[in-house]
């Protein structure tokens, strides 16, 4: 067969592309800014809570990583905050990002803690000025980062550590009897103790930042504390980075803990909860930080960025009417009022699947997903290193497994649990599908 003169160009081009990616490796560049909202802003994750928030514990952050390789730019950003900013802020965020920093592709991830600030764009037409100030920081923190991309090695490790366990207990009879606390810290299945770490550095061998993913509520800290912090997650990142040189800066990625509570959950004033909040985020830091520093980063001569982002269809579990009753029930008539979001018979779910260098994939979910989902994702992903993120791009309460849903209990069989049976194990197929096209190992056209 003889290739024609115009096809022999295009097929030249690409492969001088391909030579040109190659040669330039993944380029990083990272940014955080504060994004704390006010005394008075209301309380995210309790609502029996009285009032607004009283002071600060600790800052909340934006963190923003940039890769681009080729003509890819993803931004993942991370935040301490309970969920996600609701689809039209992210849209706008996305937009802006897109014009002013060429941005292909946006990764908006929280901590989940409950000592924040409540996300008032989805519940209220006069979104809280905190919230559109935040969105521009986060804005211009993508654009810092955009502008400090340098060529990177990229790098995985993993350790193990406890410091949660699984708050559903099922009984021989059947029934399911919830575990809110275990701070006699007993042995409680399925958990994930794995701690996955990526590690940045430029070319040079300056270490640019960390990636820490593990599956956990963020929530020591009780109804009664009206302040703001970001959990055991910030002093994790506090950790980490002290450990390391100051540069490095460290993103806490929240797995799968729909079902994950820490020991010392929902801590009372009077018990300490910062001592426990620092004892839990000390013990995985301090082992993230180990792993960390014996990772070794690789320049990849075949770097890549690839990148779906999908909507999934979904319909609502429940009979609307008596849904809209039973969040009438959880909430109670004021906090309905303030909280509660539109009810909807027909979602689309955003999944975000990515593949670094044909090695390292990433799958989010918008909600709070079972354990179970983390474990399957790293089992069957073809590729070497894999990282689950929770509440990503979106909050669409929890996602049990089916057998959970079956079980019931809190977050399986419920009020806060509206996507129906099953999104979670199809959310996960799908994402494991999109690696193999992206890998050529499934097309989309049968052979000829």
């Amino acid at each position: 067969m003889t290739l024609g003169r115009t096809t022999f160009v295009v097929l030249l081009l690409h492969w001088l592309n391909a030579i040109s990616v190659g040669a330039q490796g993944i380029k990083a560049g990272v940014a955080r800014v504060e994004i704390t909202p006010p005394p008075g802003t209301p309380m995210w994750g309790y609502f029996d809570r009285q009032s607004g928030a009283t002071g600060v514990l600790d800052p909340l952050y934006a963190r923003v990583l940039v890769l681009e390789a080729g003509n890819e730019r993803l931004a993942l950003v991370t935040l301490d905050l309970g969920r996600t900013f609701g689809p039209a802020s992210l849209d706008r965020l996305k937009d802006s990002t897109q014009k002013a920093s060429r941005i292909s592709h946006l990764l908006v991830a929280v901590f989940h803690i409950y000592a924040g600030p409540v996300i008032q764009d989805e519940y209220s037409s006069a979104v809280l000025v905190w919230e559109i100030e935040a969105l521009e920081k986060i804005g211009r923190a993508v654009d810092q980062a955009t502008k400090t991309l340098v060529e990177a090695r990229i790098g995985s490790g993993y350790g193990s550590v406890y410091i949660g366990y699984n708050r559903r207990r099922v009984n021989p009879d059947g029934t399911v009897t919830m575990l809110w606390d275990n701070k006699t810290r007993q042995p409680t299945s399925p958990i994930d103790p794995t701690v996955s770490v990526l590690r940045l550095d430029t070319k040079d061998g300056k270490p640019l930042a960390i990636l820490v993913n593990y599956a956990c509520h963020a929530v020591i800290f009780g109804a009664s504390n009206l302040r703001f912090s970001a959990d055991f997650p910030g002093v994790v990142c506090r950790t980490v980075e002290k450990a390391g040189p100051q540069q490095a800066l460290c993103f806490f990625l929240q797995g799968a803990c729909g079902d994950i509570n820490p020991y010392y959950a929902s801590t009372a004033e009077e018990e300490d909860p910062v001592k426990w909040c620092q004892w839990t985020g000390e013990l995985l830091g301090k082992e993230a930080a180990r792993v960390a520093s014996s990772i070794a980063p690789q320049s990849d001569g075949k770097a890549s960025l690839a990148v779906r982002e999908d909507r999934l269809p979904f319909r609502l579990r429940w009979d609307p009417a008596k849904f809209r009753e039973s969040i009438l029930a959880l909430l109670g008539p004021k906090a309905y009022e303030t909280f509660a979001a539109s009810i909807k018979t027909e979602y689309q779910l955003p999944v975000t699947t990515v593949l670094i260098n044909r090695q390292i994939a990433l799958m989010s979910m918008p909600g709070e997903p079972f354990v179970d989902f983390q474990v399957d994702w790293r089992n069957r992903c073809p590729v070497r290193d894999s990282f689950f993120l929770g509440y990503a791009n979106g909050y669409y309460g929890y996602f049990p497994t089916i057998q959970a849903a079956s079980e019931g209990g809190y977050g399986a069989a419920d009020a806060v649990t509206w996507i129906e049976a099953g999104a979670g194990e199809r959310m996960v197929d799908h994402a494991i599908v999109k690696v193999y096209e992206m890998l050529e190992r499934l097309v989309e056209n049968p052979e000829k």
